[in-house]
């Protein structure tokens, strides 16, 4: 199977010979071979393992989506990491999902603060108005 992992701004791996991927999503794990029907599932945040040329591999995934239509797999996440060890992959992801995970919480911070300011702003121009 060919497999691509799409980012919202990159083509972030791109295999030609995956013999076999297996995953986690809403309902469970799964695994895909190249023979097996068309497929479509919503993935959770975890790891995602593949074999190519014999070789096993991981990529750590946020939340996405994993698509096989005949003999291509595209998976849609937000965010990636590549790792051989899953020693070493579980220590990176926690620091970089955990950085992002706070910057978001921060973001939400913030524009719920401009929503409420600007639905004050709104409430004042009517009583004034």
């Amino acid at each position: 199977m060919k497999m691509k992992i799409l980012l919202p701004n990159e083509v972030f791996a791109e295999e030609e010979e995956v013999s076999k991927l297996n995953g986690e999503a809403e309902n469970g794990a799964f695994c895909l071979l190249e023979h097996h029907v068309d497929f479509v599932a919503t993935l959770v945040p975890g790891l995602l393992s593949f074999v190519s040329d014999g070789k096993e591999s991981f990529v750590a995934v946020d939340a996405g989506t994993v698509v096989k239509r005949g003999f291509e797999v595209l998976i849609s996440v937000k965010n990636a990491v590549r790792g051989g060890e899953l020693g070493s992959l579980k220590q990176t992801v926690e620091e970089q999902f955990l950085r992002l995970d706070d910057r978001e919480r921060k973001v939400r911070s913030v524009l719920s603060k401009l929503e409420a300011d600007l639905a004050r702003s709104f409430l004042e121009m009517e009583e004034h108005g």
